[in-house]
């Protein structure tokens, strides 16, 4: 039985060749040092599960197939302050530490998109990552050109700093893989409700001033996504926290209203983190649905001695994280249980 992923993609370079026409093709390489093994980087670049963790302009990442070595991905992200997203196939090669993609549908001004991440040791212990992208656009307008060379630019470059200091972290305390800088918790509360009305109570941001206590105020701009049954939002959010300080946050988030799931990505992070994304998930459970709320975080070091002193540890700034995060995402649940239950139970 023929690969799916290979088929999708075999047919997708097909089309691409024929509706470029005589495009010309533009060709990128950036490089960044590590000091940190080959295997290590390597392994950061081939987990796209902790992509929206590792790179900047990352939102979301699913797999649509997988086989062995092959992958079929769904990505969200930002280019040039906007939020696109794309289908893309990528071959990873663990024994040569190299992964090539190549877009299957690409989103406009981008006719066509692919490249390469190269990871080669160095004789020091540490490596060399090249991160190759060639790409045309559409109509081969010159403007377009100018936009994806400016988006391929200052996303290769950041995500080239993101994967340095993300694999130069590794290994740290408590002796994880991640250095103990990342984890993952969640919150569950049970609704004698649909899933639909929880999912509008959460989808509406708009609303939350008025809906839940420790929201002071929000900005929210909403959009159809590219692709994948979604809408995308950009959520500007002032919380009030206990001591009556208000703190800013800036977030995107992507709704899966047909899944009863939202995924997002706080772009403007406390000092503490370097990375916060998370995920509101809606599921049947008995006579009513499960409503969770998921966090992952990757702790910033400077910044946990920066705020909480020379002498903190991480379990300590785990502990904050988890106990502010968690007390707001669990008073929102409660009041999506409130205005699911209410409706459910009017006559």
């Amino acid at each position: 039985m023929p690969n799916p992923a290979t088929a999708v993609a075999e047919a997708a370079g097909t089309e691409a060749a024929g509706t470029t026409g005589a495009a010309r093709a533009h060709v990128t390489e950036h490089t960044v040092v590590v000091d940190a093994p080959a295997d290590t980087v390597y392994g950061l670049v081939a987990d796209v599960s902790a992509w929206p963790q590792v790179f900047g302009p990352t939102i979301h990442v699913e797999v649509l197939e997988e086989h062995a070595d092959e992958q079929l991905l769904r990505i969200w992200a930002t280019a040039n302050d906007q939020v696109r997203s794309w289908t893309s196939h990528r071959i990873l090669d663990s024994r040569t530490r190299t992964v090539s993609f190549r877009q299957v549908v690409s989103a406009p001004p981008v006719a066509s998109m692919g490249g390469k991440w190269l990871v080669e040791p160095n004789d020091d212990g540490g490596s060399r990552v090249v991160l190759l992208h060639d790409y045309t656009a559409v109509d081969d307008d010159p403007a377009a050109v100018e936009l994806i060379e400016r988006a391929v630019d200052r996303n290769s470059r950041a995500e080239l700093t993101a994967l340095k200091n993300a694999a130069e972290q590794s290994g740290g305390e408590d002796g994880a893989e991640d250095g103990g800088l990342r984890f993952t918790f969640s919150d569950s509360v049970d609704i004698h409700g649909s899933a639909e009305d929880v999912f509008a109570f959460l989808d509406r941001a708009d609303l939350w001033p008025e809906r839940l206590p420790h929201v002071a105020r929000i900005g929210l701009e909403e959009s159809p996504s590219d692709g994948g049954g979604s809408t995308v939002q950009r959520m500007d959010m002032d919380t009030r926290s206990p001591d009556g300080s208000l703190h800013n946050t800036m977030s995107v988030r992507v709704c899966f209203p047909d899944r009863a799931v939202i995924v997002y990505k706080q772009l403007r992070v406390p000092v503490v983190m370097s990375g916060h994304t998370g995920r509101w998930e809606i599921e049947p459970h008995g006579k009513g649905v499960r409503a969770t709320s998921w966090h992952t975080v990757t702790l910033d070091p400077e910044g946990v001695r920066q705020l909480l002193g020379p002498e903190a540890t991480l379990a300590e700034a785990r502990a904050k994280v988890r106990q502010a995060l968690g007390a707001n995402s669990t008073t929102t649940l409660r009041h999506a249980k409130r205005f699911a239950e209410n409706l459910h139970d009017r006559p």
